[in-house]
């Protein structure tokens, strides 16, 4: 049978026609993080449905790997990025006549699970920020540069997409300090974000050194040390943290991007900043969101264990 024929429900879909339909998937999404997420979520799906012989692609099929997946331990968040990738595969099966509209809307009606409690992240102490910032090299280039990037995403809770997209031309002076403005953010929405001192001075420091002054702030600097292209992947950014955060701090306290972003909001909340303020810094679309995204209601410092008043002698 053709790989390209359609396909009936009872017949179940070939592994070249499932790579195809993951592939449009991805490309389907414009952000490169959802893109990773969905093929690494997919590809863990098809694994699963070829162990299982590939039966027929049903929603009794796609429930029986999303409770296997929980039962492995999957989190609320992945599962749900899980179902969010397996429902865009099954609307472009349809699409490929792999599937019938009616098999294809029971397996719609799938929901997704709702979170509980205050979910929690990971993120640096004041001491640990700046340890990190000063991890990398300034000797070189490379190094004044990556000081640079862990200053902008500690100092201003930008996402690494926003920073490989951040421009010269974004930055400016607002009220008598430094600011980024008009940066286009998730979603498309576009805000300001105050900069701090140390941070602008991290990318006035690798600029001079660079002689960029327009154009994209951060290049991709090659083994030479000389600087090779015009951009820096927001891939490369997520190794970068993971890099230096190992140095500084060994294998178990490495730190992703969107922790030194937990990071700029953890350390604002405790410097005094108002919640609004730190919720427009971020992006985010409600003030419940950020709230969520601190753990505002569990306070880590003053937590209510630590008022029971029990004492154990040698503890």
């Amino acid at each position: 049978m053709s790989d390209n024929r359609a396909i009936t429900a009872s017949e179940g879909m070939s592994k070249a026609q499932l790579d195809a339909i993951i592939q449009t998937v991805c490309n389907s999404v414009q952000s490169e993080h959802t893109q990773r997420a969905y093929a690494r979520a997919l590809r863990e799906f098809m694994a699963w449905y070829q162990d299982q012989h590939q039966p027929s692609l049903s929603k009794a099929v796609v429930q029986a790997y999303l409770s296997h997946a929980r039962a492995e331990g999957m989190g609320v968040g992945a599962y749900n990025q899980a179902r969010s990738a397996i429902m865009r595969l099954v609307r472009e099966a349809v699409d490929n006549q792999a599937i019938s509209e009616q098999i294809a809307s029971g397996i719609e009606r799938i929901e997704s699970l709702k979170f509980t409690g205050d979910r929690m992240g990971n993120w640096l102490t004041l001491e640990q920020a700046e340890a990190l910032i000063k991890t990398p090299d300034t000797s070189t280039l490379k190094g004044l540069r990556d000081r640079a990037i862990l200053a902008v995403l500690i100092g201003t809770g930008i996402r690494r997409t926003e920073l490989a997209a951040l421009t010269f031309e974004h930055l400016a002076q607002r009220e008598g300090r430094g600011v980024s403005v008009d940066l286009v953010g998730k979603g498309s929405k576009v805000r300001s974000i105050p900069v701090p001192s140390f941070a602008k001075g991290c990318i006035d420091a690798w600029a001079q050194a660079s002689g960029i002054s327009s154009g994209l702030v951060f290049r991709h600097i090659n083994r030479g040390d000389q600087i090779a292209s015009d951009k820096i992947s927001a891939q490369a950014v997520y190794y970068l943290c993971e890099q230096y955060s190992r140095e500084a701090f060994g294998d178990q306290g490495v730190v992703q991007p969107h922790d030194l972003r937990r990071t700029f909001a953890q350390l604002s909340r405790k410097g005094g900043a108002r919640l609004e303020q730190i919720q427009l810094a971020l992006g985010h679309s409600s003030i419940q969101t950020t709230e969520r995204y601190l753990g505002t209601k569990l306070d880590l410092e003053d937590a209510a264990c630590d008022r029971l008043g029990v004492h154990i002698n040698g503890f």
